[in-house]
């Protein structure tokens, strides 16, 4: 395979967008390796302390994601992730106003490999969400795994992520005063081994469970569709039946977070990496779809209320596709 090399007079400000997402890749697939590392580390020297306090706190802190979470504002508004958005770049589009006296669910599609478009949306402030939607502070949901790790925890929740039980979604959405957003990555982590250019097949037919909270919260439902989020990276081959999809498929059922072989390009070269490709993101933001509460709704309002949602979520794709590049004749698919 022949090496296609960056040029040498790339302006600084490219450079620092590569780097920018060079720490955003290494946060998803290092950093919280190297935070069990320390933590154990630092046990066997005479920096012991510092892991024993961190215990201690982390004990006393142990219920706090559950809760809401603890989001850091400097953090969110880092300079950093505006190098991040102009990297790809990535935007955030309103198609409604939202009330900020009420609670809602976002359901965001697709997942793609790493959440690129969700993480820089609703994790950070580069896409202006609160000038957008004012009123309305989101928390996305994020695989319980990670909240079980120490120093990484308090990073992650510093960006508004929140854990993937009902326990933490209850807590968001049953604020009275409203005004905040969960944010449901619906495919989860099994969608992200179909993931790859060209891919618009969702795993959403099945997947009920937000519907129902959203009936038992009364908390509307706004579908989102995230443009060219399959398009970052591409990924090995991995069809049903093949023995790389039957190994991932189980290492997903034990630990609870997918592998996808996933490459795009590197750091001095488009050839071969871990870096995404610059390609464009438009995240748009649909219409709420309203919901009325019941504490406990039956199967069929469950199903009627999922295929409105599904219907709506279609009819946002199909009224942006082409304005962000997407075929006339590709459609959704759910599986």
């Amino acid at each position: 395979m022949k090496i296609e090399f960056a040029p040498r007079s790339i302006p600084l400000e490219r450079r620092l967008q590569t780097a920018s997402v060079l720490q955003w890749v290494f946060s998803f697939l290092g950093l919280a390796q190297c935070c069990i590392a320390i933590f154990a580390g630092l046990l066997f020297t005479r920096f012991w302390l510092i892991s024993a306090l961190y215990a201690a706190w982390w004990a006393f802190d142990w219920e706090t994601p559950s809760k809401g979470g603890r989001r850091i504002q400097c953090i969110r508004n880092w300079p950093g992730w505006r190098y991040m958005r102009d990297y790809f770049p990535v935007k955030l589009v309103k198609t409604a106003d939202l009330d900020p006296g009420k609670n809602y669910i976002f359901g965001f599609h697709p997942h793609g490999v790493l959440v690129a478009g969700a993480f820089l949306n609703f994790c950070t402030e580069a896409t202006g969400f609160s000038k957008i939607f004012p009123g309305l502070t989101p928390h996305m949901m994020l695989l319980n795994l990670w909240f079980r790790v120490p120093f990484f925890r308090d990073y992650v929740m510093s960006g508004g992520l929140v854990p993937s039980d009902k326990e933490s979604a209850s807590s968001v959405l049953r604020k009275p005063e409203g005004g905040n957003v969960l944010v449901i990555a619906v495919g989860g982590a099994q969608e992200a081994l179909d993931a790859r250019p060209g891919a618009f097949t969702l795993l959403l037919a099945n997947r009920k469970g937000f519907v129902r909270l959203a009936i038992q919260h009364g908390a509307p439902l706004v579908p989102v569709f995230s443009f060219g989020e399959n398009e970052v990276f591409d990924q090995v081959e991995n069809p049903k039946g093949s023995w790389l999809r039957w190994t991932q498929e189980r290492l997903q059922k034990i630990m609870g977070i997918s592998l996808p072989l996933f490459h795009a390009r590197g750091i001095f070269q488009y050839s071969i990496g871990l870096i995404p490709y610059r390609r464009p993101i438009h995240t748009v933001v649909g219409k709420p779809i309203q919901v009325q509460k019941k504490h406990n709704p039956s199967n069929e309002e469950v199903d009627k209320l999922h295929q409105t949602y599904i219907e709506e979520l279609c009819k946002l794709f199909e009224e942006h596709k082409l304005k962000y590049g997407v075929p006339e004749d590709k459609h959704l698919s759910f599986i």
